[in-house]
This record gives structure tokens, sequence and C-alpha cells, in this order.
């Protein structure tokens, strides 16, 4: 029950006024951002006429995919509809005194993770995330007692998901957690969904929790990880500001089709988000089967924003990178991240169906919420020390429009039906990632499983032999470990 915790993969363990750790139950932004503050890094090119891959977006799995193509030798160029490279990771260094992710936050699992060692060499530098959330009761901390009756309550809640998920009841999440859960009930729906999945309860497939491989020792990058992915792709020829219209995939005319002009391909590899395959403003000649476009809408992106506010002063009375979560019977309520990285900028995290009606009513109506909000939690003083604001609006992002998968009861297998290739065509994206979907690391995987398919198309990679491959196939799928004494952490876009 004392598990210590860490960022995004937290449980949360009483203790001096009873703080709080993210290893059980906080999960870190995962939207992206509104400045084109990484386009610099990237190789602006003009359009080629030709190339072996054609990439299509240029976040993190683009860049992955590209830099795979580059180390094979092969000619590439990677389309990005908008200004700037990095999707859903995205560093603004111009509005606040410190970087300021207004997507994704945070790494995972640094003993396994190859994009720690990527930052490592882009001079990015890497710590963990420091511990340190507190439960708000009103205008108090929850004392230690309080705060062991709500860590009972959370581990209630997630082991009741793992059990329906391992006996493959693929219902809502909302179904499968207890309905006894008492003062504590809003406070686990909002840190499981709308927090951890950008998504309420009734939305969430069990099965899609269940599988979500366990994000632990999350690590925090003083720079930032839009600033990572842009170095990353220093090496990667973008087209910016050029969104690809139409993709024909069949047959011996492989080509991507721009207002710019037509690329001839040997191979394409997509790697838009599902909410903007959903809509169809990329168009496929010919159509993609039905079972892929029917898994674009089962994998539908939670709403998950982000209200930044830098204060003149400690007017929270909060430490260095505290995140607090409140007591709440109410859908109107969020997260909060306070002087982060050891200045006077707070986060206000908020998601599911209320932040995406939220920020439906614009920037202002979000910087209301979130002063009124605080006000409440910490007293009227808060507001008079507003000094600079912003907020993110992903949902209204075109080339975006959402922050992470999370897939609808039933639609956990639209995960491999998306990333099933056809022809010469490939898919990857946060969305295709099994286990580490929502992440910034199952991103950069499936990018560079998209491009080993693609190469090995070509002609550019060996194949597996016959016995390496039989011996792939038969490995159990990744389980999620037995519940802890502690909460299960909310697996989130992260």
């Amino acid at each position: 029950m004392r598990e210590q915790l860490q960022p995004d993969d937290d449980v949360i363990g009483p203790g001096a006024g009873a703080a709080l750790t993210r290893r059980g139950f906080l999960a870190g932004c995962g939207a992206s951002a509104l400045l084109p503050v990484s386009a610099a890094w990237a190789q602006a090119v003009s359009l080629p006429r030709e190339a072996d891959v054609v990439v299509i977006g240029a976040g993190a799995a683009g860049i992955a995919a590209a830099r795979r193509v580059v180390a094979a030798g092969r000619r590439v160029i990677v389309l990005e509809a908008s200004d700037r490279i990095g999707g859903r990771c995205q560093t603004d260094t111009t509005t606040f005194d410190t970087p300021f992710d207004r997507g994704a936050r945070w790494l995972h699992s640094p003993d396994s993770n190859v994009m720690v060692k990527l930052a490592r060499d882009a001079a990015i530098d890497v710590a963990a995330a420091p511990p340190g959330q507190k439960i708000r009761i009103g205008r108090r901390n929850a004392r230690a007692g309080e705060t062991e009756e709500f860590l009972a309550t959370l581990v209630r809640a997630n082991r009741a998901i793992d059990d329906a998920g391992r006996r493959f009841l693929d219902m809502a999440c909302e179904r499968a957690i207890p309905k006894d859960l008492g003062i504590w009930t809003g406070t686990v729906d909002f840190l499981l969904g709308p927090y951890a999945r950008g998504k309420d309860l009734k939305d969430l497939s069990v099965i899609d929790q269940f599988r979500a491989q366990d994000r632990s020792s999350a690590l925090t990058t003083r720079q930032g990880l839009g600033t990572l992915i842009g170095r990353l792709g220093a090496m990667v020829p973008v087209a910016l500001s050029t969104p690809a219209q139409r993709i024909v995939w069949s047959g011996r005319d492989v080509g991507v089709e721009t207002a710019a002009g037509r690329v001839a391909a040997r191979a394409v590899i997509v790697t838009v988000s599902t909410n903007v395959l959903a809509s169809s403003a990329l168009k496929f000649a010919p159509e993609l089967p039905m079972p892929k476009q029917e898994a674009f809408s089962r994998l539908s992106l939670g709403s998950l924003d982000r209200i930044a506010l830098r204060l003149n002063d400690n007017a929270l009375g909060l430490g260095r990178d505290d995140v607090v979560i409140e007591q709440s019977d109410s859908r109107r309520t969020a997260a909060l991240h306070a002087n982060i990285g050891g200045t006077t900028l707070c986060t206000v995290d908020v998601g599911g169906g209320f932040g995406r009606d939220l920020a439906a009513q614009g920037e202002a109506a979000m910087i209301a919420f979130a002063i009124e909000w605080l006000t409440k939690l910490f007293g009227t003083e808060v507001a008079k020390a507003v000094k600079t604001t912003s907020a993110t609006r992903w949902n209204a992002m075109p080339f975006i429009q959402g922050a992470a998968s999370a897939a609808s009861p039933g639609g956990q297998f639209a995960r491999r039906i998306i990333a099933e290739p056809h022809g010469n065509l490939f898919f990857a994206g946060e969305a295709t990632h099994e286990t580490l979907f929502g992440t910034v690391d199952g991103a950069w995987q499936s990018g560079e499983r998209a491009a080993d398919a693609a190469l090995k198309t070509l002609g550019a990679m060996k194949p597996e032999p016959a016995a390496k491959a039989a011996r792939d196939r038969k490995q159990p799928r990744p389980q999620r470990a037995p519940a802890p004494a502690g909460p299960r952490p909310p697996q989130g876009p992260r």
C-alpha cells in the first residue's frame, strides 16, 4: 500500500501532508502544442518528384520511421501538414520562463526505452520525475487515514478492471469497477478515465486498460519532449505545411498527392492520428478495407488539455513539481502540476467529456475555470497572483484532433487491424502499439516497426529466418503483472 510512486505510473503514498506520487494514479498529458518551436531543426526541403518511402506525419512515429529509412540508405521524404515537426510532442520555449511541454511530458521505463539513450545522445537532460502529490479535500490536504482509504478504494477499482480483463470481458470500465466506492467514486473515475486516458470510464475498453503495459519509473526532460523530437528529426528531410491529400497505394502506381504536387513512391508509411484518418481528410485510392476504416473510429482520440498559469509567487504554498488532485463528486475537476521545474509555472489538466466541452468554449473559458478551481482549493488570493496564461485545445487542431487513442468497449482489437499493412502501404503511430499506446515510446517503436516492414518490401532488409519468425510468433503477448498491494497506475497518453 506504500509503494513509492513515480510520475505517470504512480501510487499514492501517505506521509507528511498526505503527499502522493504519480506512479500509482497520475498520467502526464499526451496532447501536443500550438507554437512552431521545433520546425527549425527539420531539413526543410522542396517536394521531390519521387522517393523510395514517403512518410505522412512528422510526429514521433514519423521521425522514427524516416530515420530508419535514412539509416538504410534509401530516399525518404516526410510530408507534414503543419508548420512544425513533433506532432503531439511540442515544447513552448517562449511563453513562460521555463520550457513548457504543451503535449507529451514523460518518458517511461528507462531500462528498456531506447528514447532515453537517444535523448542523452541529443544533449537532452533526462532525470527521474520528482514525486510529491497531494489529495486536496476542500482547502486542506487529505489526512493520512483519508489517503489510506482512497488508496484502498483505488486498488479495488484497478483490480476489478484487471479481473475483467483476464476474463476477456471487454465491457466498459465503468461497468467493471465496484459500485460502492463511496465518497471516492468521482476521484477514481477522474484518475482512471479523463486524466489517464482522456475519456470517461463509460467510453473505455476494459481489455485496452488491462493490456496497457505498466509505465513505471517515469522520466522528465528539462528541455522538453518537443525539443527532443525536433533534434532527432534534424537528419530527416521534411516538407512542412504540405498536407497529403490522397494516397494511391494499389498496384504499381504508388504515390502521394499534395497541393504542391505528386510524389511517386515505392512505399508509404502513414502516421497521422486515428481521428484524422476517421475524418476522411486523407483520401485513399482505392479506399481502405472496411475493417480498417471501422478500426479508426473504435480508437478515437481522448480529450486532454492543459491550462498553464504563471504566478507571481508561490501563491499555492506547494513544493517543486507537486501534483494535486481533489476529492470530488463532480465532473468539473482537474489535476494540478505546480511549480514546474522550480518556477512558478503551474498547469491544470482537464479531460474526458467535461474537458472536451470546456475546450470547445475557447481558451478564455478554460483559463476562467482553472482560476475558479484553484481558488476553490487554495483561496481567493490565487486569482491576484496569475500573470501569464495559455491553454491547449487539441480537439480543435485540424491535423491532430485530440490527445491519444483510447479504445471503446469492444475495440481493443482495432490496434492490430490498423497496424496491418496493405501492399506497400504501412501504418504507424501510438494507436498501433498494442501495449504502449498513448506514449511517445510506443509511437517511436511503431515508426521503426513500420519502416522495417517497408524496407523489407523494398528488399533493403533481409527477411527474418523462418525459424526465428516462428519462435517470435509463439511468444506470449505482454501481460500486466499481478496487481500489487498499492493501486495500479492508470495507463494514459503520455
